[in-house]
This record gives structure tokens, C-alpha cells and sequence, in this order.
């Protein structure tokens, strides 16, 4: 498996810090927040993206994924949603990324109302997203918190583009157990987003192994069934005040994960 971390919950990074601290740690990439208060976003000129992707490319570390706000599951129009999602896909493609990832955001719509929504709107950008070579992933997340809820949505839509970000997180908070969560969600799997906390109470984010969440059973899962895809670490320390800084925890955050990858080989 190979291991990035995200820029999503940093206060701004520069592109020049995320690739030294990448290139520094031995991180093999970068899931990027793609927000107009940071340094990537759908804005930029096509000479700014092929600065980025040139500054990813000469230090050997692949941008993961744009990491978009889409919500395709949310009350409204398609049309604001599938532009947002069309325009994610470009920069990615521009960038070099592999991946764009949306949010359910389905709030209190039905279950079987915020699925239809969801589904057409992958079903939609999916030709687009395989023409460009990048997958839209659905994260497990709000409205769609387990393993379960995505693959509802994505067994619908059934197009290689389209997959899924497995957010240890919420399909922990849900009360789904990484042996049911990876089953579901095998066909369609992106990559798997790991994270720490205290508990479901305290959701501050926590150095990697010194909180509760099932990070040994999640990598023990993965590696029975020979996955060998991403582990992508999310820090949120942005809505967190009291969060220790990132960089000194990348060090130490990558050590731990190759240690659960050594002892589940």
C-alpha cells in the first residue's frame, strides 16, 4: 500500500510546503484541498496548474486527488452540482490527479430520494470523468456515513469512473466494523481515508494510534484480502484550535502506518 496525507483540515499550506514536507517524510502523495482560501483551486489559470503539477511532478509526489465540496446528493438543481464536479475534474485532470472526491449531503432528504439524486448525478459527470482519466469517489460521509450507504449509491450508477473514499471516521462513528465495510465497498474502492480521535464525543483529532478508532483491524482487513491501494491520513486540524501542528506529526504518522502494514503482511 502506499501512503499519502491530506491538506484538507491544514490551515493553508503553500504548494511549495506540501511537497517538501511530502518529499521530507516519505510520503508517496497528496490529497489536495481544492478551496479558493488555499493555494489549489478551480480558479487558477491553465499556467498556475502547470506550475503545481510540475512542482508535484520534479519532487516525485503524486497529487491523490482534488478534493472537492460537491454535495451529489443534496436537494436542488443538478446543474450547480454538476459543473462544480465538472470543473474539480479538469483541475485534476490538469493536475495530474487521479482522483476528485464529492460529499453525499443528502440532509434529511429519504434515503431512497438522496440515492436517485446521488446516482444520476455520477451517472452524469462519469463519461466526462473517464474521458479525462480521473474517478470521481463518493466519501463515506454525512448523509451516507457507512460502507453501505455508498455502495447503494454506487451499485446504481455501475461505471468504472465512479467509485468510493472510505473514511475510517464515519463508518466507525455509524457503527459499521472495517469487516463489513470493506466488503461493500471492495468493487468500488478509491482509497481509504485514516484519521485518530478520542472518542465519539471528542472528535479532535488525535496523533495516528493514540486514539480509538480501529486502525489495526482496518489495515489487517485490507492486506487478508491483498488490497494494494492508498492509505491517505487526514489531520483536521483546521476546526480544531487545540490540535497540535501537522508537520511534527507527519514523521511519526507514517512510521506507524508501515508498522500495521509490516505486522499485518
Amino acid at each position: 500500500m502506499r501512503l499519502a496525507f491530506s491538506t484538507l483540515g491544514v490551515p493553508a499550506l503553500s504548494v511549495d510546503q506540501v511537497v517538501r514536507l511530502a518529499s521530507e517524510h516519505g510520503y508517496h502523495g497528496v490529497e489536495l484541498r481544492a478551496s479558493e482560501e488555499g493555494p489549489v483551486h478551480t480558479g487558477l489559470s491553465a499556467g498556475e496548474r502547470a506550475r503545481v503539477a510540475g512542482q508535484f511532478a520534479k519532487a516525485g509526489v503524486e497529487i491523490l486527488t482534488v478534493a472537492g465540496y460537491a454535495k451529489v446528493a443534496a436537494a436542488g438543481d443538478d446543474g450547480p452540482v454538476l459543473d462544480e464536479i465538472g470543473a474539480a475534474m479538469t483541475l485534476a485532470a490538469d493536475l495530474g490527479a487521479s482522483c476528485v472526491r464529492v460529499f453525499p449531503g443528502g440532509g434529511d432528504l429519504p434515503a431512497g430520494e438522496a440515492d436517485t439524486l446521488a446516482a444520476r448525478r455520477l451517472a452524469a459527470v462519469a463519461p466526462i470523468a473517464d474521458d479525462l482519466g480521473v474517478r470521481v469517489l463518493l466519501e463515506t460521509h454525512d448523509s451516507h456515513r457507512t460502507g453501505a450507504d455508498v455502495a447503494r449509491v454506487l451499485g446504481l450508477v455501475g461505471h468504472r469512473s465512479v467509485g468510493a473514499i472510505w473514511d475510517v471516521l464515519h463508518t466507525w462513528l455509524a457503527g459499521e466494523q472495517p469487516s463489513s465495510t470493506y466488503p461493500v465497498l471492495s468493487p468500488y474502492l478509491g482509497y481509504v481515508q485514516v484519521k485518530d480521535v478520542a472518542s465519539a464525543e471528542d472528535t479532535t483529532p488525535l496523533p495516528l494510534g493514540a486514539g480509538v478508532l480501529p486502525l489495526t483491524e482496518t489495515v489487517e482487513v485490507l492486506s487478508r484480502a491483498g488490497w494494494d491501494g492508498w492509505l491517505c491520513w487526514e489531520y483536521e486540524k483546521r476546526w480544531y484550535d487545540a490540535a497540535a501542528e501537522l508537520p511534527g506529526l507527519l514523521g511519526p504518522a507514517r512510521e506507524h502506518l508501515t508498522r500495521l502494514l509490516v505486522e499485518s503482511a
